[in-house]
């Protein structure tokens, strides 16, 4: 076998980077070391994998080719080296999940998943759709869970728990009295909503898209903590999944006001690179996500334990 995995690895890092010095701290190794493995990796087959743009790399066809297989070769070989040291973990794990999953269900999925295999490691980032799908092309991450649409033809999609949005307010809000409203009441009312590129806004812009009057849109954010927050001040009205409310709501803190012109239905998906090399961590922590939601229709009917 000509090539190393050190070679492998280094190809790898620089792909993902598009830049020598980041992949050499990634990696732990000086630049020149860096540089030095993917020049024999090239000069060995006489093939270039990048083409060279200045100080920054980006992988041409055949380097595009090569990666999906680069990066499942480290896996195994990370398996096989935790195998050889004895090591009874799963390894590491590296997931990104949309704001919804990564602060409401999985700090529950991954507490059980590393008290049931402590040996393991896992490396949780909370993004955006948008951003999820991202990493997982660059390979930066092995899963994703997200809660918007996925149109990216190199990944794959499988479908894990229906989520509904529903549009909320102060309870001293005037909406609150009614409980439910019309597109037109809704749309007259300032409203806190996240950003563009969340599974969110695209679920409401989706549910709104025959309504030609447009929104009072007041202040767009990021976190739906910080969204609760502006509504209980009096803000304006929000619409984030009932499965982050349903603590607000049981303390009264928040009221629901739903509207029955709106399809605010969702689902929320476990994503990963088409061809991508399921690991044992991968298999088990999908089958743990699974068992969370068996026998589930919807996400606010997951067990969770309540939020004081």
């Amino acid at each position: 076998m000509k090539y190393t995995l050190r070679q492998i690895e280094a190809f790898v890092a620089i792909a993902r980077s598009d830049n020598v010095s980041r992949a050499a701290e990634a990696l732990n190794l000086s630049q020149s070391a860096t540089s030095a493995a993917l020049a024999e990796l090239e000069g060995q087959f006489g093939q270039q994998l990048f083409d060279r743009h200045g100080r920054r790399l980006h992988l041409n066809e055949q380097g595009r080719l090569l990666l999906p297989r680069a990066v499942e070769l480290l896996d195994r070989a990370e398996e096989v080296e935790a195998l050889l040291r004895g090591e009874r973990g799963l390894g590491s794990l590296r997931v990104g999940a949309t704001l919804t999953i990564g602060n409401y269900l999985l700090p529950l999925i991954v507490a059980g998943f590393l008290q049931r295999h402590p040996e393991s490691h896992v490396q949780l980032q909370v993004h955006n759709t948008a951003n999820v799908v991202d990493q997982l092309v660059h390979h930066e991450i092995d899963l994703g869970l997200v809660e918007g649409k996925v149109l990216d033809r190199e990944i794959e999609v499988e479908p894990w728990v229906d989520d509904e949005l529903v549009v909320f307010c102060a309870p001293s809000h005037p909406l609150a009295r009614r409980t439910v409203a019309s597109v037109a009441e809704i749309a007259a009312e300032p409203m806190i909503l996240r950003e563009r590129g969340s599974g969110t806004r695209e679920t409401l812009e989706q549910a709104l898209r025959h309504w030609t009057g447009g929104l009072r849109v007041q202040l767009e954010l990021e976190h739906t903590e910080a969204i609760k927050r502006a509504v209980e001040s009096g803000l304006g009205i929000g619409c984030i999944s009932r499965l982050a409310l349903r603590d607000a709501f049981r303390r009264g803190s928040l009221v629901a006001v739903e509207t029955p012109e709106l399809d605010l239905r969702r689902r929320f998906q476990f994503i990963w690179r088409r061809g991508k090399y399921h690991t044992a961590a991968i298999r088990t922590f999908l089958d743990d996500c699974r068992a969370l939601t068996a026998g589930v229709r919807q996400s606010h009917e997951i067990p969770l334990p309540a939020v004081p």
